[in-house]
Order: structure tokens, then C-alpha cells, then sequence
């Protein structure tokens, strides 16, 4: 009798293959939840995200803009959902854009020199990528979408008529600017921390 013979018709429609073989293995992270090997974040909601917003611009307005940066690259909300984390964004985007080209080398050289600067710069580069992947994503409205209305009582359509990119081109102009400016201090490290890092901006 061959091999074949001994096995029902059953048995042979069974696919082993399909079997997780992880599943039967008791030290299988499957058989563990591996959210535990990371520690949990205190959630934050979107008006916390707006309120680390606001010291931060009182900190642009009265001149610190040093200080603007540090708090926002500090008081990163990793707990946050989608929506606080995007308010945050904004924050570092619009500290990003008030700090003069020529003051970026030094002020990231004193970041970078203080005591925690590494990481804050690793934090940098986190939401530089971030900006970046949003203002290539970024679109304007079309011609048939819904106006918003403005507090001047005039609709806005974006920017003027055949320049619709223009924010978002100057967004990333300004992204990249920074991008290699911190690639220059913090070196070329930076960047491999900034991707490999769990903690998601």
C-alpha cells in the first residue's frame, strides 16, 4: 500500500502549510502582547497640543526663538492622536519658518552642545521628515470643492490663480534648508536615530 493510499481525501485538502507555527511556540512573540516592551505615553489631546502651541508662539513673539524651538522639540505629545500630533507639526513648522537662515548654524550648535541636544536634534529631524512627506502630500482645493470662508468675509481658494504650490514649495524649501543644516551638527547619525526610533512624531 503507497503513501497516498493510507490518507483519507480529507487529510489531503488540509494545506499544512497554511499552520503558524509561531502560534504553537510558547516563547513566540505572538503568544505575548508586545506593546509591553515599550512604555506607554500620557495621552494628549488636541487643545493640550494647542496650548503647547501657544507658549511657544508667546516665546517667537517675545523674541526667544531659540527657546520656541526647545520647548517644542521638548514637549513632543508621542501620546498623542493624529490630530495633536498634526497641531504639533504646525508649531515646529511655524518656529522653523521665523528663524533666519543665518541663525540656524548657531543656534543648532548650542542646542546640539546642551545638556539633552542630541536627542532634540533626533526630534528635529523626526518632524523634518514628517513636514516634508505632508508638503509633498499636501494639495489645494479644486475648482468645485467647498470655499472656506475667512474672517474678512472673502473666500479663499488657496494661493493665486496658477501658483497653487507655492506654500507647500516654500514649506519644503525651508525643510530641506534645515535638513542640512542639522545633518551638518548632529552629523549623519541623525538621521538613522530619526527613522529606527519607536517613538513616532
Amino acid at each position: 500500500m503507497n503513501i497516498i493510499q493510507q490518507h483519507s481525501d480529507a487529510s489531503l485538502a488540509e494545506n499544512w502549510r497554511t499552520i503558524n507555527i509561531d502560534l504553537l511556540d510558547p516563547e513566540s512573540s505572538s503568544n505575548f502582547d508586545t506593546t509591553t516592551l515599550h512604555p506607554a505615553f500620557a495621552a494628549v489631546s488636541a487643545d493640550e497640543a494647542r496650548g503647547i502651541g501657544q507658549q511657544v508662539r508667546q516665546l517667537l513673539r517675545g523674541g526667544d526663538a531659540e527657546g520656541a524651538l526647545r520647548g517644542s522639540l521638548e514637549m513632543v505629545p508621542y501620546g498623542g492622536d493624529a490630530s495633536a500630533k498634526e497641531i504639533h507639526l504646525q508649531t515646529v513648522t511655524e518656529v522653523l519658518q521665523s528663524i533666519k537662515a543665518s541663525e540656524m548654524t548657531p543656534m543648532l550648535q548650542r542646542i546640539f552642545q546642551s545638556e539633552g541636544g542630541s536627542e532634540a536634534l533626533d526630534v528635529l529631524m523626526k518632524y523634518l521628515y514628517k513636514g516634508m512627506a505632508s508638503s509633498a502630500t499636501h494639495k489645494t482645493p479644486s475648482r468645485g470643492s467647498t470655499l472656506t470662508p475667512q474672517s474678512t468675509g472673502f473666500s479663499q481658494m488657496g494661493g493665486r490663480p496658477g501658483a497653487g504650490n507655492e506654500s507647500s514649495g516654500a514649506a519644503m524649501s525651508v525643510l530641506l534648508s534645515w535638513h542640512e543644516k542639522v545633518v551638518e551638527v548632529a552629523g549623519l547619525g541623525c538621521i538613522n536615530r530619526s527613522m529606527t526610533d519607536w517613538r513616532k512624531v
